[in-house]
């Protein structure tokens, strides 16, 4: 199993406009092979005037994650993402996960 994740710095004033971004988005994600699960999950809003955001997606294996990146349907879930750029507080931040147990 494989846990990819982004971690999003959403200005405060900007949290339903993200929120609505994510809920229309046509991800794709269900078409593609290895594909387990996707969840967007919303943190505590911080000092600094943003909410911490992360979108969750499962992966039977890092392979089919990479080769999802590589796919026709990655770049469709993504065409839009630079119309964005004002609901965040910086760039999104990568992390990525190997099951150990």
């Amino acid at each position: 199993m494989y846990v990819a994740m982004n971690r999003f710095r959403v200005k405060s004033d900007q949290e339903e406009a993200f929120e609505e971004v994510w809920r229309n988005r046509d991800s794709h994600l269900e078409q593609v092979p290895g594909f387990k699960s996707f969840d967007l999950l919303k943190g505590a809003p911080l000092d600094d005037g943003t909410t911490l955001y992360a979108s969750h997606t499962i992966w039977e294996s890092h392979q089919h994650f990479v080769d999802w990146t590589k796919s026709e349907h990655f770049r469709q879930a993504h065409k839009n993402a630079g119309n964005n750029k004002t609901l965040y507080d910086g760039p999104p931040s990568f992390e990525g996960f190997e099951k150990v147990l």
